[in-house]
């Protein structure tokens, strides 16, 4: 902000309390994203559990918004609560709370989300699920997930 100065305009010697530069913020939060694998078979009856990348962008906004980083993003289908993929990071101590966009998508990815849940609660690991309200698809919607999940060999990243 600008230098210490005395009533005579010289500069003032730093206290040892006083800091120079912003004051630090304390870390973030780190998140595991979890979304579900769904085939695009399932496009038309349920999009959203099909758009893998709404899903990681639901949970992206909810981790900013709440001030944490995303540092991993799982996709994932039935995946058992033991399995390693869920807790290496968590046992190096670089995940801090898992979320996904809602119950629904953890039912789907997770093979039990009681057993998920208490083993978190075990290892003093946060579930969360945004709570908000799942996208609409229409048709135009429905095609470009369609295009983006059948043709990713070819370049076509969705955009």
């Amino acid at each position: 902000m600008g230098d210490a100065r005395g009533a005579s305009g010289t500069h003032a010697p730093k206290r040892s309390h006083e800091r120079s530069g912003p004051v630090p913020r304390s870390p973030s939060l780190r998140v595991t994203a979890i979304a579900s694998l769904t085939p695009l078979e399932e496009l038309d009856e349920d999009p959203f559990l099909v758009d893998s990348r709404s899903q990681h962008a639901m949970c992206a906004r909810w981790a900013a918004e709440h001030g944490y980083v995303v540092t991993r993003e799982l996709l994932v289908r039935g995946l058992r609560p033991d399995h390693r993929s869920l807790w290496t990071d968590v046992e190096a101590g670089l995940v801090d709370l898992f979320v996904a966009p809602s119950r629904r998508v953890l039912e789907r990815a997770l093979a039990s989300v009681e057993e998920f849940t208490a083993e978190c609660a075990r290892r003093g690991v946060r579930v969360e699920t945004v709570g908000t309200a799942e996208p609409s698809y229409d048709a135009q919607m429905k095609a470009r997930v369609h295009r983006r999940l059948s043709m990713p060999t070819a370049g076509y990243d969705g955009r």
